[in-house]
């Protein structure tokens, strides 16, 4: 197979997408798309880290529909290692690999995704558009996931609503903020779990994140421990329910004045949920 991309051609070609809320994703090409008989596919690529070679692809076959398009899709199993994969066309076999531009993208069906309860692992797939104009999935593939459903800030604190999804809550369950950089720092609010076992809440004090130090800045990362005992690792909390693929630019909450200390909640660049502590 070649992979090698097409510089030189098919910069303008765009595909529709229609996503389901099983996870499947159908993408829909015009037959312009290839220029002969030979199979066309589709080539979904896992983008590599910075400065690492490219080792993750995912082929599927473009069949041609009724009404004479190409149809390729992408079933929820298996599931998608998470990160970022870009799609390819490939026109022939040989042939330079072609980025894809993106058409019209149905994705109503993963708006109200946090309304029903996801086995283990959690496996979630929306389809987006990349800085740069190009369509691309962004994948997530998690043992078990906490989905924050809602958060009230005021200038003191913020409450938090979430509900665990491919695990539950047992006894000492407990939600942990975690200070980045290694020392160990932990907070423990209190959590308020709900009758069935997965839906929880609880109030972080901002006071108490800043009450060791009031000048050093810092970000804190929440998770959630289901039971006390030694068991799984903390899960991480976030919102990926949904069709907003990158939402750290587009979720901003307000911030508060704490002492000689600004304290924010925000989305992550994987869209976990952590405060950032920074100097007024």
């Amino acid at each position: 197979m070649n992979t090698k991309p097409d510089t030189t051609r098919g910069t303008h070609l765009r595909v529709d997408c229609t996503a389901d809320a099983d996870g499947r994703i159908v993408f829909d090409l015009p037959s312009t798309a290839t220029d002969g008989p030979p199979s066309p596919q589709l080539l979904l690529r896992l983008r590599p880290k910075k400065g690492q070679p490219e080792k993750t692809v995912h082929v599927l076959d473009l069949e041609p529909a009724h009404d004479g398009r190409l149809l390729a899709v992408l079933e929820p199993q298996p599931a998608l290692t998470e990160g970022r994969w870009d799609l390819y066309l490939l026109p022939e076999p040989g042939a330079p690999r072609r980025r894809l531009r993106p058409g019209l993208r149905d994705l109503r069906a993963l708006v109200d995704g946090r309304l029903r309860d996801r086995p283990s692992p959690v496996a979630v797939r929306v389809p987006y558009v990349t800085k740069d104009g190009y369509l691309a999935v962004r994948a997530w593939l998690r043992t078990a996931h906490a989905e924050v459903e809602g958060i009230d800030v005021t200038d003191r604190s913020m409450t938090v609503r979430a509900r665990l999804h491919g695990a539950s809550l047992a006894e000492g369950a407990a939600v942990r903020l975690r200070l980045r950089g290694g020392d160990g720092t932990v907070r423990n609010p209190e959590l308020r779990g709900g009758s069935d076992g997965r839906a929880f809440s609880f109030v972080v004090d901002y006071p108490d994140l800043v009450a060791d130090d009031a000048t050093r800045p810092g970000v804190w990362d929440v998770s959630v421990r289901t039971r006390s005992d030694g068991g799984p690792a903390p899960i991480r909390l976030g919102r990926l329910l949904d069709d907003v693929a990158d939402r750290k630019e587009i979720f901003v909450y307000p911030t508060a004045v704490v002492g000689t200390a600004v304290v924010r909640p925000y989305y992550t660049v994987d869209n976990d949920l952590s405060v950032e502590v920074t100097r007024v």
